[in-house]
């Protein structure tokens, strides 16, 4: 990302906070000030009370004597000059407490905000976008990422301007004091610059090497969790131990690298801040003895120095999180600035109470290989289209261009539905529209009641219960103790995969959208549930146009016609008893499947 592309996306993230970094900034400049007017009252108190110099009125402890008690006020009543520094002390603590509050404020916000904005992109990006960004590296990216830029700006770029003012202040007083200090002072201040700018790029790539590594090692431990199901059905245990364990090793490998570059980036740093203490306090003796500057004038240089130490020491600091910070932008950046799913200005609705048609559609997922070539079918308004090939034939392809989960390219061919291009229609439109029930459906960690409603706001006990005696799922939430209260666990583990094949059914058929599709949706139940599935499916909704993807014949035998992929093309086209006078693909299939115990007479009778 450029630094103007970088410093839009900060200031997009700091949208509601801005305001309270700059009180927060204000707050802690304030503590600052203070915190330099410490040193001037130790001078006061040694040279000046405790000892007989003359007091310059025009000077900042002259004027904080003129205006509070008086020179000969305090030489009679040194408890006052105790009130005086627990009243600086009372003062900076308060100062402290708001820059500590806004700050911490301040820091939420920007999170919240961060939060709010990835989840918002995350939800406008293509499905294309999805399938190729491993899930477990996309959350590493919106929760660790975020607070590596939530600690920068709250714990480095905050202090910035205390940071500054409290460089250059010290070094005017020093300069005050004696020349000698300051130009002590002045001379290390570019060397930790100079050197912190060169281990910037060092440490940078530490960084991202680390960042990246992690999102593999979430994406492991998503993947785990998410599959623990097959990883227990096939004793992969130890292999996945294995697996996160390499990926751990490698991880730490990193940090452990990154550890050492950043040990040497502080003790360099330690170093020239001891050399620097070190050379004051020998020069300062040296004046002191000699006669060139005071006790106090010592003992407020090696304050100021001390004072002096830590910011400069902080700017080399900010140089290294820094270069955590701009890993942490960019992976965050590369969320923000994906190209969202975009539909025309004029887009349409949909009406997919039409024809729906394929025109000589071919698709290619990575631009080489085509999934579908020259794929041309109709699907009249109400009827049953039965899809059947075999793996990697093109059948999800097809209802995915359909549902515009991928686009069709502009010499791809083309989908109308009611004589109408869908990339002229809107994609919500389209989706609010079609219907589909996934060969592995996606259950919330919710009730089943919940689970089924979800596909439509505010519907009814009645609706609920309608959809699920569709599905035949009625009498397997009557066996459960809690009925439709039962909580089936994250992604439905709880369930067998008829079940939550037959959840995701009736959650569509609740919706009622004009077109449905079954990917494959019925492959997890028995043939009879199947066929008393399919039959109560054509009773209820004769009017919604169907597509089913199925392996198995007696799916989709009864469908107003049928098509065979195989090897992206349509091999066969036709009805059921069309398709078995053809000694085709379709037949070789039915005749693998059929068996005497099968009563296709009963099937016909569905």
């Amino acid at each position: 990302m450029k630094k103007s592309s970088k410093l839009k996306l900060i200031l997009r993230f700091m949208k509601g906070s801005v305001h309270i970094f700059i009180l927060s900034m204000i707050a802690t400049l304030c503590v600052s000030l203070l915190e330099l007017v410490y040193p001037q009252i130790i001078r006061l108190l040694c040279d000046s009370i405790i000892g007989n110099d003359p007091i310059d009125p025009a000077s900042l402890s002259g004027m904080i004597v003129t205006h509070t008690f008086g020179i000969d006020y305090l030489r009679e009543n040194l408890w006052a000059v105790a009130v005086m520094i627990i009243a600086f002390a009372a003062l900076i603590g308060v100062f402290k407490y708001l820059s500590t509050l806004l700050n911490t404020s301040a820091a939420e916000t920007l999170c919240e905000t961060t939060r709010n904005t990835l989840f918002e992109k995350i939800q406008s990006l293509p499905y294309a976008w999805h399938t190729s960004n491993p899930t477990g590296d996309i959350i590493q990216r919106c929760t660790s990422d975020v607070e590596t830029i939530k600690r920068f700006l709250s714990e480095q770029l905050t202090q910035v301007i205390s940071t500054v003012m409290l460089i250059t202040l010290s070094i005017v007083f020093l300069s005050n004091i004696h020349s000698t200090f300051a130009i002590i002072a002045a001379i290390s201040i570019p060397v930790v610059v100079a050197f912190s700018g060169g281990f910037h790029i060092l440490i940078r790539k530490g960084f991202a090497k680390c960042d990246e590594n992690e999102g593999v090692l979430s994406s492991i431990v998503q993947e785990n969790l998410t599959g623990v199901r097959v990883v227990r059905a096939f004793g992969r245990e130890n292999a996945e131990i294995d697996k996160f364990t390499a990926q751990n090793r490698k991880y730490t490998g990193t940090w452990l690298y990154l550890c050492k570059i950043l040990s040497g980036f502080w003790a360099v740093n330690d170093i020239i801040a001891c050399v620097q203490v070190l050379v004051i306090i020998l020069s300062g003796i040296y004046l002191c003895v000699d006669g060139s500057i005071t006790v106090g004038d010592f003992l407020a240089a090696v304050s100021y120095n001390a004072m002096l130490t830590w910011p400069v020491r902080r700017l080399g600091r900010m140089i290294s999180e820094m270069s955590k910070a701009t890993i942490a932008l960019d992976r965050l950046g590369y969320i923000v600035n994906a190209d969202s799913e975009k539909d025309p200005e004029d887009a349409l609705d949909a009406d997919m109470s039409g024809d729906i048609v394929f025109d000589g559609v071919t698709f290619s997922y990575d631009g080489r290989e085509n999934v579908l070539e020259d794929v041309s079918f109709k699907i009249e308004s109400g009827t049953t289209l039965g899809i059947l090939g075999g793996t990697g034939s093109g059948k999800s392809t097809l209802v995915q261009l359909l549902c515009k989960l991928y686009t069709l390219p502009e010499n791809g061919g083309k989908i109308t539905v009611a004589g109408v291009d869908i990339n002229s229609i809107s994609s919500k439109s389209i989706r609010e529209n079609v219907g589909i029930v996934l060969q592995e459906p996606f259950l919330f960690s919710r009730t089943i009641s919940e689970n089924i409603a979800i596909s439509k706001e505010g519907a009814t006990e009645e609706e609920i219960e309608s959809s699920v005696k569709i599905a035949c799922l009625d009498k397997a939430i009557s066996d459960f103790k809690n009925g439709y209260d039962t909580i089936v666990g994250e992604r439905g583990v709880t369930l067998s995969g008829g079940q939550k094949q037959r959840v995701a059914i009736a959650r569509i058929l609740l919706r009622g959208t004009p077109v449905i599709i079954f990917d494959d949706s019925l492959s997890a139940v028995d043939a009879e549930t199947d066929s008393l599935i399919r039959a109560a499916i054509k009773r209820e909704l004769s009017g919604s146009t169907v597509i089913i993807i199925s392996h198995r014949i007696s799916s989709i035998m009864h469908a107003d016609n049928i098509i065979v992929l195989d090897r992206g093309k349509i091999a066969e086209n036709g009805t059921h008893d069309e398709l078995l006078t053809k000694d085709g693909i379709y037949k070789r299939v039915f005749d693998l499947q059929h068996t005497d115990s099968f009563n296709y007479d009963e099937e016909a009778d569905v």
